[in-house]
């Protein structure tokens, strides 16, 4: 005959609590009564023990539940949502929803994932040990949200140099708070930030003063977002446009040599750079009026044929709407043999200097000819005056 193998009586205790959750009013009563009847045959929890790990979770992907026991004798394993039902009894699940699935089921552990995460799904889920007496353990799922949008937004789209604009950035609904830093360039930036909370989720705003200079336009200003549910750099930017008065620049086209003398022609160029670009250049003459010999066109101002009553200050005006600047150019007119005499200076100095070291030379080595002489005929004069006396 063969012989039946009889449940253990957790094994009975837990199949009668399926039943019960399962089975209609009128045998749930029955159903319980068997519980109360099974509960005597289970067994102790000595060296048994129940432990889980909690989980961080990112909203959108899964998370793997896991109910672990040492020194296993066969107890019944269940684990329960953060409302207390049951999502899995051994490896049966009496909840209705398909996100759960069953990983692993032994004796020792039970193992399940939770697909698509939602923050609803936040919070302590249960892991039960049908022992004498009951064991309990729990685990907290915790779910991040990334920002659901970043917004950066500028007071003024153009700005003016040494102004103060105000610029803002926005991280929409996170979990946790976002913190936001702030760069203007490859520099960081100090900014305020202000959190508000809804529904457990968070808004952060952060708010950027700062100084414009020429320098910079065209530089961007980027929100940068730290958060545990985003790897790598989350950053929104936008590029500067400041404007600035107008820098002017007097350049000497001809004389090449750059003297001027009388008799020659002079061309003078006005660079001017500003934003928005100037389109009034103008010249004037300081200290008098204009030659009349003077053509001016556009930035260029020429004066043909040089004297020395064009001396004087020659100035150079730009200006945009944001203001105006100018340079000035002093005007010196030479005699129109300044620079030959000067050549033929140059000349005579050269070749008076040359005379003058040959000269020098020469004496010098007739004094070492002489003492040669003087000292190879010393005695012999001695000798001559000796025979005399």
């Amino acid at each position: 005959m063969a012989s039946a193998v009889l449940p253990s009586g957790s094994q009975c205790a837990a199949a009668a609590a399926v039943a019960a959750a399962v089975a209609p009013p009128g045998l749930r009563l029955r159903l319980l009564l068997l519980l109360l009847s099974a509960a005597a045959l289970i067994p102790t929890g000595d060296g048994q023990n129940l432990f889980t790990k909690d989980v961080t979770v990112i909203e959108g992907e899964v998370a793997t539940i896991s109910c672990q026991v040492n020194k296993s004798d066969d107890s019944v394993i269940q684990l329960l949502n953060p409302n207390r039902q049951t999502i899995y009894f051994r490896d049966f699940r009496p909840l209705k929803d398909s996100r759960f699935q069953l990983l692993n089921f032994s004796s020792s552990e039970l193992k399940v994932s939770l697909t698509n995460v939602s923050i609803s799904d936040e919070g302590r889920y249960f892991c039960q040990l049908y022992t004498d007496p009951p064991q309990e353990s729990y685990t907290t799922i915790t779910v991040l949200v990334p920002p659901r949008n970043l917004m950066i937004d500028i007071q003024k789209d153009t700005a003016v140099e040494g102004e103060e604009i105000e610029v803002n950035c926005t991280a929409m609904a996170s979990k946790p708070a976002t913190t936001i830093r702030w760069f203007k360039g490859n520099t960081e930036l100090e900014g305020k930030s202000e959190v508000e909370e809804w529904s457990d989720m968070y808004t952060v705003t952060s708010q950027l003063m700062l100084k414009v200079r020429k320098e910079d336009d065209g530089v961007p200003v980027i929100c940068q977002v730290e958060h545990p549910a985003v790897t790598g750099n989350l950053q929104t930017q936008r590029y500067l446009e400041v404007q600035y008065k107008p820098q002017v620049h007097i350049q000497m086209t001809y004389p090449l040599q750059g003297l001027t003398r009388e008799g020659d022609a002079l061309k003078l160029t006005c660079e001017a750079i500003g934003k928005p670009q100037p389109m009034m250049i103008s010249w004037v003459r300081v200290d008098d009026e204009m030659p009349q010999h003077a053509v001016l066109s556009g930035p260029n101002l020429f004066i043909n044929n040089l004297n020395k009553t064009d001396n004087g200050t020659y100035r150079c005006e730009a200006s945009n709407i944001v203001g105006s600047a100018h340079s000035d150019y002093m005007l010196y007119v030479y005699d129109s043999r300044a620079g030959e005499e000067g050549s033929i200076r140059a000349v005579d100095h050269a070749v008076i200097g040359g005379v003058v070291a040959v000269v020098v030379f020469a004496m010098l080595c007739l004094l070492i000819i002489l003492g040669r002489y003087f000292a190879r005929h010393k005695g012999l004069f001695s000798l001559t005056s000796r025979r005399i006396k």
